[in-house]
């Protein structure tokens, strides 16, 4: 079973840099997206169904932000979308996919690096979300939690930690948080494959980050420990930019 994750940093953007074009090649079994900024209306037939996908969305109420969505080679046996509080889902930030035993997640978590109002969102988003994510361990199902965390973990996770202790996406309230949901169960399946390679799916538009390889990895697929155990490979790809965000893929020897 491979399962792709990919912020888009906008879904019309992506395509126009041959997103769908690569997704028909992966043979991919889900695919979450994130940051589609983008409402339904404004999806092609292509962006809605590609390559004999289903896709499901949850699109922000407010024009060419946020926004989440699945795709799957199967139809799913159900969809929630949301998480039932009225300002995290106006912003669509989660969407479920339920397959058999297994549940697929495409989440966005808020990034705090805009202004200070928006990290106190960043940090209610985190304190709501730490309860759900406690009722889902305790489903008893195999998930898989897609997305950009928009929060680096370790030092090994962004080459500049040094410069960023007081940044956004690597403040030590945010790590805490993140090594607590570990402490829950969840299992971090890049860094569960690959302890020393740092993994790094996002970079600045500023400078050279992308050329020079100066990257946060802040892209994750964080899982049950069954389906976590299962995962043999993971890859990370960057011979096309669809985004500043590259798609992280994870073979899994799972059937659902």
């Amino acid at each position: 079973m491979r399962i792709i994750s990919a912020n888009l940093n906008g879904i019309r953007s992506a395509a126009s840099k041959g997103f769908f074009d690569w997704l028909a090649t992966t043979s991919a079994d889900v695919v979450c997206v994130q940051e589609l900024k983008a409402q339904l209306p404004d999806l092609s037939e292509l962006m809605r169904n590609p390559h004999g996908y289903h896709g499901f969305f949850h699109p922000a109420e407010k024009k060419g932000y946020s926004g989440v969505g699945i795709y799957s080679r199967i139809a799913p046996d159900a969809v929630v979308e949301g998480l039932g509080i009225a300002d995290i889902d106006a912003e669509g930030r989660y969407l479920r996919a339920d397959f058999g035993k297994l549940s697929v997640i495409s989440l966005y978590l808020p990034s705090g690096s805009s202004s200070e109002e928006r990290q106190q969102i960043k940090f209610a988003f985190m304190e709501r979300f730490m309860p759900h994510l406690k009722r889902l361990r305790e489903e008893g199902r195999e998930i898989v939690l897609c997305g950009d965390w928009n929060i680096a973990h370790k030092e090994i996770d962004l080459k500049n930690w040094k410069g960023n202790l007081k940044n956004s996406g690597f403040l030590p309230e945010e790590r805490a948080w993140l090594t607590d949901v570990f402490g829950l169960g969840w299992v971090d399946v890049w860094r569960s494959l690959y302890l020393e390679h740092p993994g790094y799916t996002w970079w600045s538009n500023r400078g050279q980050a992308y050329a020079k390889d100066v990257g946060w990895r802040i892209d994750y697929q964080i899982a049950t420990p069954g389906v976590a155990a299962t995962a043999r490979s993971a890859a990370i790809y960057k011979d096309v930019k669809f985004s500043d965000h590259a798609p992280l893929t994870v073979d899994y020897d799972f059937a659902g």
